[in-house]
């Protein structure tokens, strides 16, 4: 009996000695050595790939997605896009927190709606109505053939930080107008922040909204 017990207290011992090691070694001092190889290595990208602005202000993250709205108007269950900035891919069918309304949540995911679905064509259709008319100016009229697919749809996560070069190339005349630019200047901008494949044959040519609206606000303070 004594020894059943002695035999149950040793293994009861090497068991917890067993626990406190590894929760050091995989609690504590691997998660230490990873994020300070992290920090060292590339910190821009261990810490949420960060934008700043010219003040220094951390406005946002290069890998996700935002909008550029107006303020709500009362009435308004959908903001309008500020037309002076340039306006990302849409985000429909993504849902709201419901479950704590104190906090604001942007929820990630797709529509998950077939091609002939009746709500995924209506949100296409008016989304290409809406491109073609806030971004059609006296002397560059838009056309719904010139409308790219992201222009009107989604991405998977539904917080795509880029757009193609032909979308952003569509809003630069009423960008430029917006903004009392030069209608050269802010094409100019869309060429320096067009990005290219990687590597040359990986994807596709994309631009990131938030690094382009960086730049034309700081382009908008010069003048």
């Amino acid at each position: 009996m004594n020894n059943s017990a002695g035999n149950a207290g040793r293994l009861l011992w090497a068991g917890l000695r067993a626990l406190l090691v590894l929760t050091v070694i995989t609690g504590v001092l691997y998660p230490l050595a990873v994020t300070g190889i992290a920090q060292l290595a590339f910190p821009g990208k261990a810490n949420g790939s960060e934008l700043k602005d010219a003040s220094g202000k951390v406005v946002g993250s290069e890998l996700i997605g935002q909008t550029y709205d107006l303020p709500l108007k009362e009435g308004e269950e959908t903001a309008a896009p500020d037309l002076k900035w340039f306006q990302p891919r849409p985000s429909n069918g993504l849902g709201s927190n419901s479950v704590n309304t104190r906090y604001s949540i942007k929820l990630s995911g797709a529509t998950n709606r077939s091609g002939d679905n009746e709500d995924l064509i209506k949100w296409v259709t008016e989304a290409k109505a809406a491109v073609v008319k806030d971004n059609s100016t006296a002397d560059y009229p838009v056309k719904p053939a010139d409308v790219p697919a992201e222009a009107v749809t989604s991405s998977g996560s539904g917080l795509d930080p880029h757009i193609s070069p032909e979308y952003a190339e569509i809003q630069v005349h009423r960008v430029a107008e917006n903004n009392g630019l030069d209608v050269r200047e802010v094409e100019k901008l869309v060429a320096d922040h067009t990005d290219d494949r990687i590597l040359g044959f990986i994807g596709e040519p994309r631009v990131n909204v938030l690094q382009l609206n960086i730049a034309l606000k700081g382009l908008v303070a010069k003048g």
